[in-house]
């Protein structure tokens, strides 16, 4: 199987250069591509000189700050008009051990989708303050509870989708643009019956640079589960 990492990324020079080099130590098996939304700080330019050396790195540069859903939708249709048999996505602060790409891999024969989580054996959380780790994990179990996915972190960003699954989940459709993105992807898998599995890794809080969370995107995770639910019950998911 051949993947393709995908990173969002805006203003993340502090992580970008560190990122690339961690990633395509995993494995012979995988490309990167950066989807940068015209960082100020330059962090494409740090990408260009980096694929310029190395052709398994990629770049999708796009005009502005479009939000992280659609530079993940933007990467999955990259990846379908490439030759990728799976994308792995993840974070590009380090929140995600690259390390763990090698158990994805490892267990990709086996399943179509393939969540990093912190919550399925325990909390698995370092460096959050109580306050945060209180709201993801209630946000966890409220979605749950409203779509009945039977998914222990449903907002982790860091996963594992084959090729099928991407296929099959209408993307021009995606609503959601924040962190609820990650909630309607994993829904649209599930109500389709892919195979979905979850592994357990630990989530550290980003190294250096700033968290790009904010009420506006609480707000969207809200709601959006409701829409979801309503637009399965009447067939237009």
């Amino acid at each position: 199987m051949k993947f393709l990492v995908i990173i969002p990324t805006y203003n993340e020079i502090e992580n970008v250069e560190h990122i690339i080099t961690e990633v395509l130590k995993q494995s012979d098996l995988l490309d990167i591509l950066i989807v940068d939304d015209n960082s100020p700080d330059k962090t494409a330019d740090k990408v260009l000189e980096m694929k310029a050396e190395n052709q398994r790195i990629h770049l999708l540069k796009r005009p502005g700050k479009l939000g992280l859903g659609t530079a993940y939708v933007d990467g999955f249709k990259y990846a379908l008009s490439k030759e990728y048999d799976a994308i792995i996505q993840m974070d590009a602060d380090f929140s995600h051990d690259p390390e763990f790409i090698k158990t994805m891999i490892e267990k990709a024969d086996k399943y179509d989708m393939i969540i990093g989580s912190r919550y399925v054996s325990g909390i698995n959380v370092v460096n959050w303050p109580l306050r945060r780790l209180i709201l993801s994990f209630m946000a966890s179990k409220y979605v749950q509870i409203i779509t009945g996915m039977p998914i222990k972190d449903p907002t982790g960003g860091f996963k594992m989708i084959k090729r099928r699954v991407l296929e099959a989940i209408k993307l021009d459709e995606v609503m959601a643009d924040g962190y609820s993105f990650q909630i309607e992807i994993n829904y649209r898998a599930w109500v389709r019956k892919f195979h979905i599995k979850e592994i357990s890794i630990v989530f550290t809080d980003r190294r250096s640079g700033h968290s790009k969370m904010s009420k506006k995107i609480i707000y969207e995770a809200i709601y959006m589960v409701w829409k979801l639910k309503i637009k399965h019950i009447f067939g237009q998911l």
